[in-house]
């Protein structure tokens, strides 16, 4: 049967498109502000200073608290010695810490006001440990410190700076006093001859005391001069001579100081910069190989372990000329010679210390 005739649908008109939206201008990215250069230059200098103030207290309020407790510490029993110190270690790293943390919410508070606040006040503090560690009653703290980490190297060396301040203590003031009168009219060259050598002037002025008294005369054994000159290397003496310009005369005061001087420090160097057995090794001179080969010989590494074998050498020549060394360094910082016993001038001279032992650095 044919299909009956389907009525026509109305078609629908096509949906329009929705109508486009004009396009918006993108909106630009923000961008970080940048700091100019001098800005963060200054920043970078703050920082630089906090940390270099915070540095200079961490390690000085170390070396103030381990300088003042070594005494405390000292010795080797297990439960009174050794734990207790260890133990004070680990509450001085807690310590230290909780000021780190501490400091860290004062720097917040101090930077949202005044950036330049914190760096200003770690190098105030800095500056006010600087000035106590500078005072005398810090001298025998530091001294313990030194002593602590020194270990026997240390202890040897203020055993020797004991022997000094006791042979310094029995001179008789006031001779001492007509010796340092007599120096002058030599002083001038001393101290010529110990810049040109890089010598300290005091030690310089030590050794004429010993070896003259300032009294420059030809000795039965020898010596000439001032310095009381005897052998001397042909190297040093051309050393000493092209300072001087001029064919060395051991008369003349000046030019026995020159070679003096060249030959403590070449006898200096040879026993590397240990200033008693430099010192030694100056008096004993070339005979019999020198203080080295007689060192060699013995086995000994410093000035305690030779002292025992000298028994027909001047052992105790350091000693001597560092006493009178330490007497013209205390005229030159006092202005006059403080008896070692009365008050508190051991403390004062102590902290004043030996010309060449007063720090090791």
């Amino acid at each position: 049967m044919p299909k009956p005739p389907t009525a026509n649908k109305p078609t629908q008109p096509p949906a329009k498109a929705p109508p486009k939206r004009p396009k918006q201008p993108a909106k630009p990215r923000k961008k970080r502000p940048t700091l100019p250069a001098n800005s963060l230059q200054r920043r970078m200098t703050y920082l630089a200073l906090e940390l270099l103030g915070l540095a200079i207290i961490g390690l000085s309020v170390v070396m103030i608290i381990l300088g003042y407790s070594a005494s405390w510490f000292s010795g080797t029993r297990f439960f009174s010695s050794l734990l207790p110190f260890a133990a004070g270690i680990l509450l001085l790293i807690l310590a230290a810490a909780g000021l780190l943390t501490g400091w860290y919410q004062i720097r917040k508070h101090l930077h949202s006001k005044l950036p330049a606040a914190s760096p200003a006040l770690a190098i105030a503090l800095a500056l006010l440990i600087g000035w106590f560690v500078t005072q005398n009653s810090f001298s025998q703290a530091f001294g313990h410190f030194r002593t602590l980490v020194g270990g026997k190297q240390e202890a040897g060396r203020v055993t020797l700076a004991h022997q000094v301040y006791a042979a310094y203590r029995r001179y008789n003031q006031a001779q001492l006093q007509q010796l340092l009168n007599r120096s002058q009219q030599y002083d001038a060259a001393i101290k010529e001859a110990a810049k040109v050598f890089e010598i300290d002037a005091n030690l310089l002025q030590g050794i004429a005391a010993t070896e003259s008294s300032f009294l420059p005369r030809d000795s039965a054994d020898g010596g000439h001069g001032l310095f009381q000159i005897t052998q001397v290397p042909k190297a040093i003496t051309a050393q000493a001579e092209k300072q001087l310009g001029v064919k060395a005369s051991l008369i003349d005061p000046k030019h026995n100081a020159y070679i003096a001087a060249a030959t403590f420090k070449y006898y200096l160097a040879q026993m590397h910069g240990d200033l008693f057995l430099g010192l030694l090794a100056y008096n004993i001179g070339p005979a019999n190989g020198g203080l080295k080969s007689i060192m060699q010989q013995y086995g000994a590494t410093d000035f305690v372990t030779i002292q025992p074998y000298l028994q027909q050498l001047p052992r105790d020549y350091p000693i001597r000329v560092l006493s009178h060394a330490l007497a013209f360094r205390l005229w030159q910082k006092e202005g006059k010679l403080l008896p070692y016993e009365e008050g508190k001038n051991a403390i004062r001279i102590q902290a004043i210390g030996i010309p060449g032992l007063l720090m090791d650095l």
